[in-house]
């Protein structure tokens, strides 16, 4: 007689099945993981999008913030090197 194929879900994504047999603790430990990987995710999304946000917002601040300087440039000087 031929086993029957499992029934039971595979677990998808990296890591396997790895992460619970590591976790002897229960849930308390799985959820502080989670809590960690979400913490690292936006950390890592906020400075990426404050890099683009950087790169591309640093020469239209020092042009207005030129513009509203006390000796008014015009806007030819402010984009000069000299």
């Amino acid at each position: 007689m031929a086993s029957r194929p499992s029934l039971r879900a595979k677990p998808k994504g990296k890591g396997g099945a790895r992460g619970a047999a590591a976790d002897p603790a229960g849930e308390g430990a799985t959820a502080s993981a989670t809590a960690v990987r979400l913490v690292k995710e936006w950390t890592t999304w906020t400075m990426k999008t404050a890099k683009v946000a950087a790169h591309y917002g640093f020469i239209p601040l020092v042009i207005i913030i030129g513009m509203n300087s006390d000796p008014k440039p015009s806007i030819s000087q402010l984009l000069s090197p000299v």
